[in-house]
Formats: C-alpha cells, structure tokens, sequence
C-alpha cells in the first residue's frame, strides 16, 4: 500500500496509522480545532483591525486582501486549523477518485452526495478537480434546513457565476481550480445532487471559536468588488515586477569568477529586503546548476536561503520555466519579491561552484543584481522570516520526497519540484499523493502530484503535458521522452500555519513509494526558529540528470504527415501510453519531430505489432535511408517489444526522422505502441 513515512513515532502517518474513512477525518480535525480554539489567545492576526469591538470580525475583504497584499505575507496566522478533504484512497490503494468510492463523505436518502462538513467558524480556500460536472452543488451555511446558494459545479471554474471570475477561477493544465474564498460562520455542508463523483480537493481552515464571521454571499460588496479588482490587476500584469514604494536599491554589476564566492547585498540594520533581481538569465541555464545563492539572517550561523540560482528562480532541468506573481525570470531577468524581513542585519551572496576535474573551463560571467529593501523592521511578535529548504534526493523504495521538516512557529508558502524519473517510460510516479502533518496531526493529503499543483491528467494532449506558468502554479516541464515533469505552487490566502512543527512529504509511484526517482525541491516557508540543519548543494551532484534511454510515445509526438493516413488511438497495450494503429499507403510519410532531444549519436528501436494487416516501413532522415524495409505482416498479432532499426544522428541540422510505408492488398496498417532512442554518445 502507498506510504506517507513519518518523521518519528510523535509523527507517524503511515496509511497503517490513519487508515480511515473520511467522516472520521474530519471529526478527529474538528476536536482538534475545538481543542484550539478553547486555548486560543486573542486572535486578533485575522481581521488586521484595531479594538476590542473589531479585533474578532473577520469579513471577506480581509481574505481577499492576503491575495493582493503580498507585504502581509510573513504575518502568522495563530490558532488556526489549516486541513484539506480530499478523496484520496484511505486503504493506502491508487483508486483516489476513478469510481469515486472515496469521493463522499456520506450518500443522503434522495442519493445526493455529502462531500464536505465541518463546524466553523472557517473559509474555504480552495476546491480543486479535473472531473466536474453539471451537477448542482448546494451550500448549507449556518442554517441546515436549506442552502444558502447553490451553482452548478463546472461553474465554480467556468469564469460565467459572478464572483467566481480568473484569475482566482479557472481551467488549465488538466485541473480545475477556484481560490475565491467561502466564509462561514457557525458550520457549512457542500451537497452535490449528482450520484457521482470523482476527484476533488477542499482545502480550508477553521479560526478561533471566538472569530465573529461574515457568511459568504455571491452578491459582492462595493469593497468586496474593489479588492478582487486590486486581485486581477496585480496578478493579470504582463510586466513581472511589484511596487515597491519607498525601497531603497542596492544594484551592482560585476564579473564572477569560477570559483569565487561575492557578496551582493550587505545590510547593517534591521528592516526588510523586497525584492531580488539578478540577470542576465541566460547565465544561470545549462546542465551544471552550479551557481548557488546563500542569504544570512541577522546572526544565524546557516544560511535561510542555500541552493542553485536555476532552483531559487523556477528553473527546471537546465532551463527558465516560471513566470510567477511573485518568482521567476522575464526578459533575461531573474526575480524573486518574497517579503524577506530581518531582525538586525542581512547578507546575500553568489558562489560560483567548480568540481575538481571539471572537464570543460568554466567562464566568467558579467551579472547584474538589483536588492531592493526597506528600513521597516520584523514584527517579532507576529512576522517570521523567510527560509527555504533545498532537497536533492533519490528516496528509498517505501520512503517519500520530503519537502520540509521543520520546527517552531510560522507558515508553508510555496514549493518548487522537479520531478525525474530514473526508469524510461511513462512518468508513473507523479501519481504520488502529498501530505503534511502540522502539529502532530495529519491535516493534508492529496490525490496525485499534478493535483497538487492544480493540474491533471498528465500525458494528456493540452492537459499536465508541457510546461505552463500562472500567477500561483503551474507546471515547469513535462517530457515523455526524459521522463520528467515537474511543477510549483504558492500559498497565499492558503498558507499552512503551523505551532511546533511541519512535516510536508510526496509520494513517488501509484503505490509503495515504489518507482526510482530524483527530486530536486525548493520549499519557502515563515518561522521564528532559524534552520538546524541544511543541504549543502556544494556537497552533491547537481548537474541536471539526463537519461540515455528515451522512450516516444505516439500520444505526444510532434508529427506531420504527407498523403492519406488515418489515426487510431488506443489504450490496450501495456507500454503505459496510447498506441497508434496507423491506416497508411504505399505513399504515405509520418514525419517525427526530435527537436526536444539532446544532440547526439541514437539507436533507435520500434516497440510496434505485427498482424495480418502489417505494412513495410523504413526510417528515413529527410531524404536519406536509414533503416531497410521491415515487414509488420503476421498471421497473428505479436507484440515486437524492441526491434533495432538503425543508427541516426540528432543536432541542430538534423532533428526529424520519417517512417515511410510499402502496401499490398490488406496490408496497410502499421500499429506502433512507441519508439525508443538509446543514446550511443553525446556531442
């Protein structure tokens, strides 16, 4: 069964230990947050207001405000319960929503579905799906005898049910996802009148008992609709860069050197740094990720910041792949605007990495950097300060990618990951589920990797099947024939608070933690407890892996072809991926893009079937033949795992292969499962 492995005893959270149903979930949650709340000191960090008669309001401009006031980013959110209910596979199995077993918390007697309820007072932050449907959800707030609204569920993300409008709505990358905050005050229950459903996400979070809060109604305020256009306008805007009134500017150009580490900012006082900018981007791409940058914190002896520079700005694999709201490159410039508040002083530096033995001389670079800061110092009683964590690993079999583990009080506010897998095929294991346990108590779980950057369906066409950046997530790659995918997520109005500790974990595989992987990962979090512990990058490998078996899948190729052809696509053969039963002629040509593969000397083999209506191919690279006629004619179907075809080159000039055909009589369907290239040597 699939494994969410635990810090200790004190976080064990193995399936074996929290295998059950829903509605035991969520009961176990909401003791927990009755516990807190009857504890909880004044919760004045809600509503941001002023006297005792306003401190204990909560309304929903203040929730809209944490999505367009990023400078409130490194404030806590005290005794407040973040939890998720999701229809992930309690019994540890794959099945997180495909017959929707998992989907519900109970079935009513006219057989509509109960898929949310919980006590209040709370919002709820996010509902995300790749399945919705027309049916009807019903919103019971407060009073239980009828719904407070209802809508159709497709159009919580359809961008036509007023105030649920992009950018906080949407569809893209296979998912769908809606961010507009649900408020409710004594209890809410989501109803859906259909009699199935399939996967969802509802992330929310409870307030202390004492929390006086306006219900959620479709029909918005004056100030309501004014902050949800300060929403659209800062995160709709083409040029990524945010005001910064009042900062000052610390800006350098240089030359850094193989081998040099330079300090770029010096801050002797307390205040906060804004934003960071370095350029030109292009300087941090390629292979080798072995520019690292370390930012210090007052008189902490680790660094709160310490990775490469690609991973710091959302690059993945070599490449500048994410164009955030508040992280990522544009125009050769890298950016990062993450409120970074500091106590006393701050320092920020390059280290330009060079291995021992390195077989190609490292070139100097000419950099720019631009450090923007203010005088206003932390609030110590109710900010953090910003400290990421960089991990690099190659997890056991039945061990998760852990994103963070940390101690003392603060919030999670983003993750960055690459994803590569070590075995050629199909990315089977970004079928991992997440899961986090704040505080001792497992609040989180999710239903599959791309779920949780608000996707889905990966190696579908225009789902989870190329890279694609949104203000808060989006997906840095994805490549069938590298194996590798990856994506990022921030958390803004949804920040996971915790009191004592975060434990914030990833699967890898359907099951077990079972399929190889590399995961390099970047997770930004708040907190008044400095690092115990880091990665050092300096210390691993962290030149980009590069497979040198590649595996093609028809579903994903970039082809064009010439004359009459007629395309099947069919999910019956074990390779992972659809096969393509071709219907060809004996003047037909499939062109193959190989434009996304790395220059090189290939062998390329052909996983296909021959049958009784089993054309003649050959390979061709433009007008030259590479392979001899193969014949795909049996009297019964076979499956040809492995043919070798031929020997060919990929580089610039050189970036296509063609599978022409020869017919006879019947004889005119070529069935490919995939094509695979065995790298020979690099260039």
């Amino acid at each position: 069964m699939k494994q969410s492995h635990s810090l200790s005893s004190l976080l064990c959270h193995s399936h074996s230990c929290i295998s059950i149903a829903g509605i035991i979930l969520l009961f176990l949650l909401s003791s927990y947050a009755a516990k807190a709340q009857q504890h909880s000191p004044s919760p004045r960090i809600y509503s941001g207001k002023t006297g005792n008669d306003q401190q204990h309001r909560f309304d929903l401009s203040d929730e809209l405000k944490t999505m367009y006031d990023i400078a409130g980013l490194p404030a806590y959110r005290s005794n407040t319960l973040s939890a998720q209910v999701s229809t992930y596979d309690t019994t540890g199995g794959n099945e997180d929503g495909f017959s929707g077993k998992y989907s519900f918390i109970r079935r009513n007697a006219d057989s509509s579905l109960v898929i949310f309820e919980t006590p209040g007072p709370g919002v709820i932050e996010r509902i995300w799906t790749p399945t919705p449907t027309e049916d009807t959800l019903d919103f019971f707030i407060d009073d239980t005898t009828g719904p407070a609204w209802s809508i159709a569920y497709t159009d919580l993300f359809s961008g036509k049910s007023p105030p649920f409008v992009p950018p906080l709505c949407g569809s893209q990358l296979g998912g769908n996802y809606c961010y507009f905050p649900i408020l409710f005050g004594e209890r809410c229950r989501i109803v859906c009148r259909g009699k199935k459903m399939q996967f969802h996400q509802i992330q929310y979070r409870l307030f202390p008992k004492d929390t006086r809060v306006k219900n959620f109604s479709p029909l918005l305020t004056p100030d309501e609709k004014a902050a949800l256009e300060k929403i659209k306008s800062l995160w709709n805007k083409t040029e990524k860069t945010l005001s910064l009134p009042g900062s000052s500017l610390i800006s350098s150009s240089f030359l850094l050197q193989p081998g040099e580490t330079r300090q770029i900012a010096r801050i002797p006082r307390g205040g906060r740094i804004t934003g960071i900018e370095l350029g030109p981007a292009g300087s941090f791409e390629g292979a080798e990720r072995n520019i690292f940058i370390r930012i210090y914190w007052d008189q902490e002896s680790l660094p709160a910041v310490y990775c490469p520079v690609a991973d710091f700005f959302g690059y993945s694999f070599g490449r500048s792949s994410m164009r955030s709201l508040l992280l990522g490159s544009q125009d050769q410039k890298d950016y990062c605007y993450f409120p970074m508040p500091f106590d006393s002083k701050a320092r920020i530096e390059l280290i330009y990495s060079v291995r021992p033995g390195s077989p190609n001389p490292s070139p100097a670079l000419h950099l720019t950097a631009k450090i923007f800061y203010t005088s206003l110092k932390r609030d110590t009683l109710h900010e953090g300060k910003l400290y990421t964590a960089w991990e690099k690993q190659r997890p056991a079999a039945g061990h998760p990618h852990v994103f963070l583990n940390a101690k003392g009080r603060g919030h999670y506010v983003g993750t960055l990951l690459q994803a590569q897998g070590l075995q050629p095929g199909m990315t089977y294991f970004f079928e991992g589920d997440d899961s986090t346990v704040i505080d001792g108590s497992l609040r989180l779980h999710g239903t599959g990797s791309e779920d949780y950057f608000n996707g889905g369906w990966y190696a579908f066409q225009d789902c989870w099947d190329t890279r694609m950046s949104l203000p808060i997530h989006g997906a840095l790659d994805y490549s069938l024939p590298y194996c590798r995918t990856g994506g990022y997520r921030l958390y803004l109005s949804d920040k996971l608070s915790f009191e004592k500790n975060i434990y914030h974990s990833i699967e890898h595989g359907p099951a077990h933690n079972a399929v190889p992987v590399e995961y390099p990962s970047l997770a930004f979090y708040y907190c008044d407890t400095q690092v115990s512990a880091i990665t050092d990058p300096a210390s691993v490998q962290t030149r980009v892996y590069s497979p040198d078996t590649l595996v093609l899948f028809p579903q994903l190729l970039e082809f064009g072809a010439w004359n009459d052809v007629g395309i099947h696509p069919l999910w019956a053969y074990p390779t992972g991926g659809e096969s393509f039963d071709l219907a060809v002629t004996g003047i037909t040509g499939i062109r193959i893009s190989l434009k996304d593969i790395l220059p090189g000397h290939y062998r390329l083999y052909a996983d296909y079937e021959s049958n009784d209506r089993g054309a003649l191919f050959s390979v061709w690279q433009r007008q030259t033949q590479l392979s001899g006629w193969q014949s795909t004619w049996s009297p019964d179907k076979t499956q040809i795992p492995m043919a070798p075809l031929n020997d060919l080159t990929v580089d610039d000039l050189a970036n296509t292969l063609t599978l022409h055909f020869k017919t006879k009589g019947n004889k005119d369907h070529f069935f490919l499962n995939r094509l695979v290239l065995v790298r020979q040597s690099s260039f």
